[in-house]
């Protein structure tokens, strides 16, 4: 696992050994996540007002109930401050993926986001089974392809073919897909990999048990917590894989197998989701 290729917290490559498991063919989607939700009543972290103990200094009114949704600009910016295009949105959960107002309508087969590490691991373990380590989940990811760049092969759009739901145009102001194809799609949307599996890459990251720990000094994520390791009192940091419907080629080329980023466990977005392995 992991590339020298890319970027620095990818290295060094490795070899990493893993038990037999299997893993869900997609993402967790908003249809699955609603019987979770029916079933227990389960709260997520982004419907509950944030504690003020946990954010000293923090100005009470900023402290509601909500979730980060991408924003695109109206012009090009400078692409070295993500809080150019994430907006903090009151009301925004997994309901309202855009905010209050929004529904699913439409959206019961796409990825369900706005999920933090904890409610993730609440579906696992209902469901009976669990998040996957960073190693099972880049073993899946690969699909039997060793040293490959992408799931896939080593050519972004073999053919000009689009093989993941990743952005298109010019990063963070001008996408030039589809309107039905500027956020997430529908799971197995697009080809499989070599072992079956759907929107490994592309689409919306995912979480892993692991946490996040630097294997060598790296940049500010691109669109994620950049905390590598906290604080006392502060959050802890997991890592997500597989890229998202945001990366762009100028910008962004995590949605690639090797990829990681850190995220810490009390921040949810309009492009993280999940999905669970059992062992065998």
């Amino acid at each position: 696992m992991g590339s020298e290729r890319f970027y620095p917290e990818e290295g060094p490559e490795r070899v990493v050994g893993v038990g037999d498991f299997w893993i869900d063919s997609t993402p967790v989607t908003n249809r699955e996540f609603a019987r979770f939700v029916r079933a227990t009543g389960y709260r997520t972290l982004a419907e509950a007002p944030l504690n003020p103990r946990d954010y000293p200094g923090v100005e009470s009114g900023l402290l509601r109930a909500g979730s980060l949704v991408f924003t695109p600009t109206t012009e090009p910016v400078e692409l070295d401050d993500p809080g150019l295009w994430w907006n903090f949105v009151v009301g925004a959960e997994w309901r309202h993926p855009f905010g209050p107002g929004s529904d699913l309508d439409g959206l019961d087969e796409h990825p369900v986001v706005h999920v933090g590490h904890a409610d993730a691991s609440a579906f696992a373990r209902w469901a009976g089974k669990r998040l996957p380590t960073e190693a099972e989940w880049e073993y899946a990811a690969r699909g039997g392809l060793h040293g490959a760049d992408y799931a896939w092969g080593d050519e972004l759009a073999p053919g000009g073919r689009a093989m993941a739901r990743i952005w298109e145009g010019d990063f963070p102001w001008r996408n030039t897909a589809a309107a039905d194809r500027t956020r997430t799609s529908a799971v197995a949307n697009y080809p499989a990999n070599g072992y079956g599996l759907y929107d490994m890459i592309g689409n919306v990251w995912e979480w892993t048990a692991d946490r996040y720990t630097a294997r060598t000094t790296a940049k500010s994520g691109c669109c994620t917590s950049s905390r590598e390791e906290p604080a006392p009192g502060q959050a802890e940091s997991y890592v997500v894989k597989g890229g998202s419907h945001l990366c762009a080629p100028e910008y962004c080329r995590r949605y690639r197998p090797a990829a990681r980023q850190p995220q810490t466990n009390d921040t949810t977005t309009s492009h993280i989701g999940f999905r669970c392995v059992v062992d065998t």
